[in-house]
């Protein structure tokens, strides 16, 4: 029987999920998939096909998660006929005090649910993934590994905001996220990049949720969410960077009350917001709507400008790295950016952009491009075979 690990990312309408085996070289996946529409009829799918198995919760059961990834543990061992020795999940936000991937106890559960108010929207669909297995399979090891903990190589000025000492000491801090995508990609860039693996270089997560990594030695030296998932960049549903001033207005002159400009920042903004179309960016690269265009153009705008921050961090730049679902397949997107940078001597090739290969930079650029695929899954379950 297969020894085999589970890396979980539990969101609130879907559960994200991998399948690998140790093996003599880097681990085998056995499979990957999704549970999708958690709150009507659940379906699942694997390696890209839908799944006729039974995952539709009883009528009166509103813990949908416990229900569903009990029945996903089983079907995974049933299915692959391997044996579960731990499970690794995916957690947003790890706050001051977990900058590596930890073991899973009680002690550690509490500490995360302290840290709910910095990610609302994230980190309590995160904890329904390990009480959910953690009913299931009381005596399976559970690993918890952070988007924040990559960013803690970052110098402390990097992470410090200029608010009386009292808060910052307090833990309002700039986390950063999105660290296990770039965990991996720093794991990959060997291979991909060669001697520049260790230089200056930017790694551009560009997807629903999007930010920026400036990577020395492949560690982080600064990126562009902060305290909160709603800094930085422009996003599909979040502002990005916003001066603190319309907070006040918002609520002082406007009246909104908290409640009503957190859903404002967190799902009414963005993309979709400036476009009043839609968050997803090949749906508004397809518009003729101008507002649609005037979205996209600000989306690229602020990249180049968030990117040029970042480069100054570095003093330079040797390689430029594009993940995720915006970074992996749009062009024009790539093609935008990048030409912002002609500054810095980069150039890309565009026959290469066009097909999504994995270097995209032309023969004669300052700046060498790439295009990889990022694999969070693949970092959770190498940190909880290492753990477990």
């Amino acid at each position: 029987m297969t020894l085999s690990v589970l890396a979980l990312n539990t969101g609130s309408s879907s559960v994200k999920f991998a399948l690998f085996k140790k093996a003599a070289g880097p681990l085998e996946m056995l499979c990957r998939g999704k549970i999708e529409s958690l709150h009507s009829t659940p379906q699942l799918f694997v390696d890209g096909k839908q799944i006729e198995a039974d995952f539709v919760r009883r009528t009166h059961n509103k813990d949908e998660h416990g229900e569903l990834i009990t029945n996903l543990l089983s079907w995974l061992e049933q299915s692959e006929s391997s044996t579960l020795i731990a499970v690794g999940h995916r957690i947003v936000h790890g706050g001051r005090d977990f900058g590596k991937p930890v073991l899973i106890n009680s002690s550690v559960i509490d500490q995360l649910d302290d840290l709910i108010p910095l990610a609302p929207n994230h980190q309590p669909e995160n904890l329904k993934g390990i009480t959910a297995v953690m009913a299931a399979r009381p005596s399976l090891p559970q690993v918890a590994c952070f988007d924040t903990g990559f960013h803690r190589t970052q110098p402390r000025l990097a992470q410090i905001t200029a608010l009386p000492r009292a808060l910052t000491d307090d833990g309002i801090l700039l986390y950063g996220f999105h660290g296990l995508s770039y965990e991996y990609i720093a794991s990959a860039l060997p291979r991909i990049a060669g001697d520049k693996a260790d230089g200056r270089v930017i790694v551009a997560h560009l997807g629903h949720g999007a930010s920026m990594c400036a990577m020395r030695e492949r560690r982080s030296i600064n990126t562009t969410m902060g305290f909160t998932v709603m800094d930085g960049l422009v996003m599909g549903k979040r502002p990005g960077t916003l001066d603190a001033g319309i907070l006040l207005h918002l609520l002082q002159d406007k009246n909104m009350s908290p409640d009503e400009i957190s859903v404002l920042l967190n799902d009414q903004s963005g993309l979709l917001g400036v476009s009043g179309i839609s968050s997803d960016m090949r749906e508004l690269s397809e518009s003729d709507s101008p507002h649609a265009k005037e979205a996209v153009d600000l989306f690229v705008y602020r990249a180049i400008r968030e990117m040029a921050a970042l480069i100054a961090d570095l003093g330079g730049l040797d390689a430029i790295v594009f993940t995720a679902g915006i970074g992996e397949n749009a062009p024009d997107i790539r093609a935008r950016m990048v030409k912002g940078l002609e500054w810095m001597g980069a150039r890309l090739d565009q026959k290469n952009n066009n097909r999504n290969a994995t270097s995209i930079s032309a023969s004669n650029s300052a700046v060498d491009v790439y295009v990889v695929p990022t694999d969070e899954e693949r970092i959770i379950a190498e940190n909880t075979f290492r753990l477990a």
